[in-house]
């Protein structure tokens, strides 16, 4: 069976938001694309008081300076198709009041029919959570704990109560409901987060950076798994951070799915795996505007398929 292809939307600052989302959401559809993906960003400071993902030095990319709203963008897509899967790529769970998120993700998979795939991070942004969290970055852990416990509760039957750190529901009615169980996705890039992946999540959404990383952090995801006695298995989708190129870049320095269409297809099906169900490519940063992204996007589709991955 072949692996299922979703592509990001197009967030950033040389799209119009309105217009483009859905254009290229239902594009995305009638291509065969068969999930629809969005990323959050809040800020972009400046000067940062740390650098990309906590690295020092490392300079954030331009394309985060203007990124827009996950779920505003996440509902334009579901307004202009049918079939797609609406996922989020991810959503930074300290930034969200938990009730509130989570009546938004039911109300959204009720609305789209049953399309919501809930991936969930805990950040790390020194300033988006000055800016924006609900607890500080320290306890962003307990955090998405908490965020867990109460979609469970707000998307499960009613009445529905809970009472944590955070969030305390008296027994109520509590609606709409989701229109199916909602996959919950999240990342492990640490042994309390695998723990946390294979206990209570659906489904696993690691960053592709080359085929043997991904292979061992499978590979130890699963030994992990059968340790704590998991007895189902775990989706796994694959996001692919894409830089495209009209022209092929020299092979020496080139990062994985930076290129041409050619080169991001090859990198696609280095990458494919057994037990891999799904590649969120996401195009959006370098392509000039919707036009192009797609028609790179369809390009990308039509390679990937015709290789047979």
């Amino acid at each position: 069976m072949a692996i299922r292809l979703g592509l990001g939307l197009p967030q950033m600052r040389q799209y119009d938001i309105g217009r483009d989302i859905p254009a290229v959401a239902g594009a995305a559809e009638e291509m065969g694309y068969a999930s629809l993906w969005v990323f959050e960003r809040v800020l972009f400071p400046e000067p940062a008081t740390q650098g990309l993902y906590g690295v020092p030095g490392l300079p954030w990319p331009d394309q985060y300076r203007h990124v827009a709203e996950p779920m505003v963008s996440l509902t334009l897509a579901a307004a202009a198709t049918s079939r797609a899967r609406l996922g989020t790529s991810v959503l930074v769970a300290p930034l969200h009041i938990p009730f509130q998120l989570a009546r938004t993700l039911a109300t959204l998979d009720a609305a789209s029919g049953g399309r919501v795939v809930a991936g969930f991070g805990t950040g790390w942004s020194l300033d988006e959570y000055a800016a924006a969290a609900v607890a500080p970055f320290e306890k962003r852990g307990a955090v998405l704990d908490e965020l867990l416990d109460v979609c469970r509760a707000v998307w499960g039957p009613d009445p529905v109560a809970h009472e944590g750190g955070l969030t305390t529901v008296a027994p109520s009615l509590v609606g709409p409901k989701p229109a199916r169980p909602i996959p919950v996705l999240l990342p492990a890039s640490s042994p309390r987060a695998t723990r946390r992946l294979v206990d209570r999540a659906d489904g696993w959404m690691p960053v592709a950076t080359g085929p043997r990383k991904l292979a061992d952090d499978w590979r130890r995801i699963q030994d992990v798994a059968a340790e704590r006695g998991r007895d189902r298995p775990l989706e796994v989708v694959v996001r692919a951070n894409a830089a495209y190129s009209a022209k092929p870049l020299e092979s020496g320095d080139r990062q994985p799915f930076h290129g041409s269409v050619d080169q991001i297809v090859d990198d696609l099906a280095a990458h494919a795996a057994p037990g891999l169900d799904e590649f969120l490519v996401d195009l959006q940063g370098a392509t000039r505007d919707a036009e192009e992204l797609k028609d790179v996007a369809a390009a990308v589709y039509e390679g990937v398929r015709t290789m047979g991955v």
